[in-house]
């Protein structure tokens, strides 16, 4: 899903660059509408992309799991859910931030169930306190073979973190994912964000009690940034989904982990976690300077006519993304 988040703010810029009149509305429903593409389980009756069809029904059998659903990663058919976590932060961050925009143009809803496909696996996939499924699929078997998912005859790997064998960032990472996602249904079914929330607090006192790379425990999508990062932004979220000042004060006692960056991925999110505490320090919280400074750095990083841009962007200025 790292690889697929990038290849879909591509296509969105591709269709803005295409169309003639600017229909960012347009645009923003193609994008959307890639991540019905992406979908792995049992596709829903509403279901847009047609051509796909039920796939990888009997995932987390081996293990008396149920791992069916979620997203494939990018022209393959494994599921990370590292990444496709960040990917389902990120969509709800847009719904949360944007949500009249969105709905102006009437896609808030689907964007709604696509951030629903992700959340419903994740919940899917914490099947204790302690234990997450990370990876369903074999990445190398997989990846010498490209074929539909309907058609898929590779291995269905299961690979999970636990108290014993850690993965901070992927447990990170999908608590951030559900506290995020909480905001976003906390209006439409507080039920379900409930559910999130609970799942998400789990989550991060499982990342930040039981601290280990993830590394070391999966062959693909491994950390180079570390698990601090997740960890700041997983306690972020949970803040402003809960309002509840141990977060805050987490992220404070641990401001000596914030960095200058000149990225925001799927692996290093410090970026992202000092957006959203520059927003709280605008908002009167002055003990938050420090991540204020260094978001400023990485938006230097970014600005076209800056002595310190170290991102060339494309000739329409936007940010250039790689894969």
């Amino acid at each position: 899903m790292g690889k697929l988040l990038v290849i879909t703010l591509v296509c969105i810029f591709m269709a803005f660059q295409s169309l003639e009149a600017l229909d960012y509305g347009d645009a923003l429903n193609k994008s959307i509408l890639f991540f019905e593409g992406q979908r792995s389980g049992k596709l829903p009756v509403n279901q847009r992309v047609k051509w796909r069809a039920n796939s990888a029904l009997s995932d987390g059998k081996t293990d008396n799991v149920n791992l069916i659903g979620g997203y494939y990663d990018a022209g393959d058919n494994v599921k990370f859910v590292w990444p496709m976590s960040f990917t389902t932060t990120l969509l709800s961050w847009a719904a949360i931030e944007y949500s009249n925009e969105i709905s102006s143009v009437k896609q808030l809803g689907y964007l709604r169930s696509a951030i629903k496909w992700g959340t419903d696996f994740i919940l899917r996939a914490h099947t204790s306190p302690t234990t997450l499924y990370t990876q369903v699929g074999d990445g190398n078997s997989d990846h010498r073979c490209w074929e539909r998912p309907e058609d898929m005859d590779t291995p269905r790997t299961l690979l999970k973190i636990s108290s014993s064998s850690p993965g901070s960032e992927a447990a990170g990472e999908a608590a951030a994912a559900l506290a995020s996602a909480a905001l976003v249904f906390k209006s439409v079914n507080s039920n379900y964000s409930s559910k999130l929330l609970h799942h998400a607090k789990s989550l991060f006192e499982f990342a930040d009690k039981y601290r280990g790379s993830y590394q070391a425990s999966g062959p693909f999508y491994c950390s180079y940034s570390g698990y601090q990062d997740e960890l700041l932004w997983a306690a972020v979220w949970l803040y402003k989904a809960t309002g509840e000042k141990k977060y805050i004060s987490y992220v404070i006692s641990n401001q000596g982990w914030s960095q200058t960056v000149n990225e925001f991925s799927w692996d290093n999110k410090f970026a992202g976690a000092q957006a959203l505490l520059a927003s709280e320090f605008h908002n009167g919280r002055n003990d938050l300077g420090k991540f204020k400074n260094d978001v400023e750095s990485f938006v230097c990083a970014l600005m076209p006519g800056s002595s310190s841009q170290q991102i060339k962007p494309t000739p329409g200025n936007f940010p250039r993304f790689t894969i």
